[in-house]
């Protein structure tokens, strides 16, 4: 998720293991170990764009470097609070260690993909159960925590922990909802979808993005099932990537081929031409209004390009002002 939230989880949960004179001490601490798993933004190289992608929400993320993760943040923390604040080295690691667990695990309610797993398996486990920014979620939490670490007192604190759990698992219920009605509308099309996926849209978990696939394309709707009513917004279909049919010149053993291997199993297979480039494949799971095909990333190739030249990655997100407002008007609908 975003690093407020991150950031802002790592605190809380660090303060419940703090007394109420350390809570404001444990959420800084908590915070900043919260936060620091996406530090592998860092990891990247000019000459293989692709490498970002394949590292973000990797190593730093599983939940077997948790208690090596806190111990860098430990040892970092350790010199610039210790004196300060009158701590040993082991409520600081304590600390570190509560708020960096929480981020892999926080990041793997949202639909990206987080390899919790690693070094066991590559899986990029997903449970598409919040977006990965979301005010409701963020800012009662954030109110708490802070009201607790200025106060010292541990309400607060329980008050917080029994928002998030209740978001999560109302996000949860929405999801499965949201699956409900994404396989009726399958159904009512004579479609029986080799897999069937649905993602909460922008900052909200009212309006769900479902995704389908059948044996030649992939379509989009936009569901909404709400508490007292539910709606459908019919959505695009586009046809899977055909390497054969779709680019007939690319190299087998080029970089480039390599790199569409790469962007096939960062996007879960979910890729497809994009409609505006043929030289283009995009990762149609993300897209500012959930019922359209509006890639927000993907790779650009080039059939002059030599056999050791990679892919180039690029963002499109130039459409997300322009798509606000029709996205709110789904959400009061």
């Amino acid at each position: 998720m975003d690093p407020l939230t991150q950031g802002v989880l790592g605190g809380l949960v660090a303060q419940t293991g703090a007394r109420p004179r350390q809570l404001a001490r444990a959420c800084v601490v908590g915070a900043l170990a919260g936060m620091a798993p996406d530090l592998d933004v860092l990891i990247r190289s000019s000459s293989d764009p692709l490498l970002a992608l394949e590292y973000h929400r990797h190593f730093t993320h599983s939940l077997v470097f948790i208690p090596i993760g806190a111990l860098v943040c430990a040892l970092l923390l350790y010199p610039l609070q210790a004196r300060a604040w009158q701590l040993g080295f082991w409520p600081i690691y304590r600390w570190s260690l509560l708020g960096y667990g929480s981020h892999g695990l926080l990041d793997a309610c949202t639909s990206y993909g987080t390899q919790l797993l690693w070094p066991f398996s590559n899986l990029r486990v997903a449970w598409d159960i919040i977006s990965v920014i979301d005010p409701l979620f963020t800012l009662p939490l954030l109110a708490l925590v802070l009201l607790a670490a200025l106060r010292k007192q541990v309400r607060p604190v329980h008050l917080a922990l029994v928002w998030g759990v209740f978001y999560l698992g109302l996000g949860m219920y929405q999801h499965e909802r949201a699956m409900q009605m994404g396989h009726s509308l399958a159904s009512e099309r004579g479609h029986q979808p080799l897999r069937l996926e649905v993602k909460p849209s922008f900052a909200n978990l009212a309006v769900w993005k479902v995704i389908y696939e059948t044996d030649q394309h992939f379509y989009v709707d936009a569901v909404k099932p709400g508490l007292t009513g539910t709606r459908v917004w019919t959505g695009e279909r586009i046809a899977k990537l055909d390497l054969a049919r779709d680019l007939p010149w690319l190299e087998a053993s080029s970089t480039q081929a390599r790199d569409v291997q790469r962007f096939h199993w960062f996007s879960a297979g979910y890729i497809a031409i994009d409609q505006q480039d043929p030289a283009q494949i995009v990762d149609i799971r993300y897209s500012m209004l959930p019922q359209q095909i509006q890639p927000l990333w993907g790779i650009r190739l080039s059939p002059e390009a030599g056999p050791g030249q990679p892919a180039e990655y690029f963002t499109r997100r130039s459409s997300g002002r322009a798509a606000l407002p029709e996205l709110l008007q789904m959400l009061t609908e």
